[in-house]
């Protein structure tokens, strides 16, 4: 590569996130050193339209791109459609790659690969669109029959906790199946953990790393609402704001054993790069002196401002946000030079 690293930043997209995305990107683009990297701006449009046009090279030209940073959230761009492009374009970028990246969006493929890995999780169903829609009565009747309320419902494919809802009893069921129909064609739905009127432990880990990964510290969420939706990740501030403990407070052993399976959960999901494993921890009673800890889902390109939680746990791990961003760009580089020792010519 030259002196300076010329940096595609690939932002905004179709998605219900475009906007996290905006905020996302303009805080990776200033956290970049001037000296070190040239950035080159690729906004998506709501419309699908790139602002300046897509980066695949003319054939047999130089793209004039060393890497790719795809600051995308949701469908496509956090699922495999855009990594397909820039692997077509053999450009190196930031992140998991095609299959990585798809697996962890689908909130279906991605829990059957951690069933595989002996991962534990809430129960859980998922349920198409069509067959919502073809008869509700009685898909209400087979998920009630294998799950408990309260339920969450969310869409399979989606980002940000956009189209989902907690579910406490029949009453709100079909709204909450129509609202997650609307974002995806397979429908997630959970069974809460703790039961009736009582809240689990929410916990996030940051990953960091390709073959070999590593774990940050783990920090608790506090919601501001009844869950962490979108509106209490992103829109309630001041005393109404969800509120981040970093580290948590939790035992030595629980914060082993989280971080542990926050790096199997990336590996089952073939990820590379980066993400942000999510667990939740049943509530402590004199019954239940020692609750479970459940993997509830891994996010390939998490919220990337400065006081999103991903960074925040890497800054108490000892990485700064702009050693963070040169890491990432180290990473991908690697990843890209590793994939070139395979041979893809039969000859």
């Amino acid at each position: 590569m030259s002196k300076t690293t010329r940096v595609a930043v690939v932002y905004g997209g179709r998605s219900g996130e475009h906007e996290v995305s905006l905020v996302s990107a303009e805080s990776v683009i200033g956290a970049m050193n001037p000296e070190r990297y040239e950035v080159m701006r690729y906004l998506i449009g709501k419309d699908g339209h790139w602002i300046p046009g897509p980066i695949l090279p003319e054939p047999g030209a130089n793209p004039g791109i060393d890497v790719a940073f795809p600051v995308l959230h949701g469908t496509f761009g956090e699922d495999g459609t855009i990594q397909g492009l820039l692997e077509l374009a053999d450009i190196a970028y930031v992140g998991s790659g095609v299959l990585g990246s798809s697996a962890a969006m689908d909130k279906d493929a991605m829990k059957r690969l951690f069933a595989a890995a002996g991962l534990s999780q809430t129960p859980h169903r998922t349920v198409l669109r069509s067959k919502w829609r073809a008869d509700p009565v009685r898909t209400r009747k087979l998920l009630e029959k294998a799950l408990a309320y309260p339920l969450f419902v969310k869409p399979a494919n989606l980002g940000s906790s956009v189209g989902i809802s907690k579910v406490h009893d029949r009453s709100e069921l079909a709204s909450a199946m129509d609202l997650a129909a609307r974002y995806d064609r397979k429908i997630m739905v959970e069974q809460g953990v703790g039961g009736p009127g009582v809240k689990p432990r929410e916990f996030e880990v940051a990953i960091l790393g390709n073959d070999t990964p590593e774990a940050s510290v783990v920090g608790e969420i506090v919601p501001a609402k009844e869950f962490y939706d979108y509106q209490a990740k992103y829109e309630l501030s001041g005393i109404d704001e969800s509120r981040a403990i970093i580290p948590a407070r939790i035992t030595a052993t629980q914060q082993k054993q989280i971080r542990a399976m926050a790096i199997a959960a990336f590996k089952a999901s073939d990820c590379a790069g980066l993400a942000r494993v999510d667990f939740l921890m049943e509530p402590a009673t004199k019954a239940n002196p020692r609750p479970r800890i459940l993997l509830n889902e891994i996010n390939t390109m998490p919220g990337f401002t400065s006081i999103s939680m991903y960074p925040k746990l890497w800054l108490a791990s000892g990485v700064s946000y702009k050693q963070l961003i040169d890491r990432l760009i180290g990473l991908a580089v690697e990843r890209h030079a590793e994939k070139r020792e395979t041979n893809f010519n039969l000859k």
